[in-house]
């Protein structure tokens, strides 16, 4: 089964030629100079308009406690 949907693929299709064209801006409204963020935030657009999308990756916290060594 794919991953990603087609309505995704279009996103981040149109966020690529944004980027090239340079229309697309970050969230700070700093112009996009990276490929991978176009990407991203493609695949962002796509998950606000419900397109099949995987979630993103959360942080992980460390479950082990720190000790002191003595």
């Amino acid at each position: 089964m794919a991953k990603y949907g087609k309505a995704a693929s279009k996103r981040v299709a149109s966020a690529v030629r944004r980027k090239k064209k340079g229309t697309l801006k970050s969230g700070s409204g700093r112009k996009v100079s990276s490929r991978k963020q176009a990407i991203a935030i493609g695949l962002s657009e796509a998950r606000e308009k419900g397109a099949k999308v995987p979630a993103r990756k959360s942080s992980r916290k460390s479950s082990r406690k720190t000790t002191k060594k003595r």
